[in-house]
């Protein structure tokens, strides 16, 4: 089994819509079996760091977006995922024992 990890910021859009919503959509159509997402409350990469500002007003926290399935569903939206994320967050494979 592949695990298929997503990193970004809670407000990344992909022409025009929030990428988290566009890779579950994707996840879902592809017949991916699920797929998680979980929000972090900080964290810091390449474009500066993510948090909550001290009134809790301006959120752009990190999420993490993750899915495993057999390797052949994962390979098959890898070159979309790729497309829909761009140079906005993380993308990693990880081959996983499912017990």
């Amino acid at each position: 089994m592949l695990k298929l990890t997503v990193r970004i910021r809670h407000r990344d859009e992909h022409a025009g819509k929030p990428i988290v919503d566009l890779l579950l959509a994707l996840y879902k159509r592809s017949g991916i079996s699920g797929a998680t997402v979980l929000q972090g409350i900080r964290g810091y990469g390449v474009r500066g760091s993510s948090r909550a500002d001290v009134l809790g007003l301006s959120m752009n926290l990190p999420l993490v977006i993750e899915t495993v399935d057999v390797p052949e569903k994962i390979h098959g939206v890898l070159v979309e995922v790729k497309s829909i994320v761009g140079t906005n967050g993380l993308i990693s494979l990880e081959e996983v024992d499912v017990v």
